[in-house]
């Protein structure tokens, strides 16, 4: 969604929203009178449920609520929204963490953390946005009809890493252990220990997509890569392959993550 669409979905709440002031808004919708002036200003994002409250309380006849599906991808940061549109299109996931939990496995609570502590500072706004679209990614784990094949391998110390405090880390890695007994989901951990690691290059992920296609992707401080050239891809994807080879197995790495949790 672009600039324009952002700005015509605060048009339509300020048309609906004539004769209430923010506040009162606010209020009956559930939200904070500085969280509506930053929708109607454009600043800042809807989540669905924002715009299904307020269809609903303006009666606005379906119009907010129509546009979930258009506002949905507006959430997404411009450097993540490629990255998101595959995935939303891939059948078989693979993902390599290296220093903290990956982004479709984290609660809002750890992600949200996360977030706070980026120098140079995120805006309120801007963590928000930055937010909401992390958690819109995570729709992947429920997709239906077809639910995608996703394998996640994940560093020792990411479970040990108390990032948000220790009990944003437990919820965290009770979070883990739920979706990792999902039948289409698969989560390893590799020990520190390991003499052997084909990781070193730092954390990767790699899409599988409808269309039968291979596509790598990578992420270092300020640059993201999409490898949409075959030859890159199957670079990355045989590197994770030898990343999952060499660490604990699904049942084993659940165990060890219970170990930890019962640790922290």
């Amino acid at each position: 969604m672009s600039a324009t669409g952002e700005e015509q979905t605060a048009s339509e709440v300020n048309d609906a929203a004539a004769g209430l002031t923010q506040a009162e808004l606010g209020t009956a919708i559930g939200y904070g009178e500085d969280h509506v002036s930053s929708v109607e200003r454009g600043r800042r994002v809807p989540r669905p449920e924002f715009l299904d409250s307020a269809d609903q309380v303006l009666d606005a006849c379906g119009k907010l609520a129509a546009m979930k599906g258009d506002v949905a991808e507006a959430r997404y940061p411009k450097k993540v929204r490629d990255l998101a549109r595959l995935e939303a299109e891939s059948v078989e996931l693979g993902a390599y963490g290296n220093h903290n939990i990956h982004g479709l496995l984290q609660t809002e609570e750890y992600a949200r953390a996360l977030f706070r502590m980026r120098r140079p500072t995120y805006g309120e706004d801007d963590l928000e946005r930055y937010l909401a679209a992390r958690m819109a990614r995570q729709e992947i784990i429920a997709r239906t009809p077809l639910l995608p094949t996703l394998t996640f391998v994940q560093e020792e110390v990411t479970l040990r890493r108390p990032i948000g405090g220790r009990e944003v880390l437990r919820r965290q890695l009770q979070h883990l252990l739920q979706i990792g007994r999902l039948r289409h989901v698969e989560i390893q951990v590799i020990p520190t220990d390991r003499e052997d690691h084909a990781g070193m290059g730092g954390e990767l992920q790699v899409l599988k997509l409808k269309d039968g296609s291979t596509v790598g992707y990578s992420a270092a401080q300020l640059t993201t890569h999409l490898m949409c050239d075959p030859k890159q891809a199957q670079v990355l994807e045989l590197r994770y392959g030898i990343i999952r080879a060499q660490a604990l197995s699904p049942r084993e790495s659940l165990a060890f993550i219970e170990k930890v949790l019962g640790e922290t």
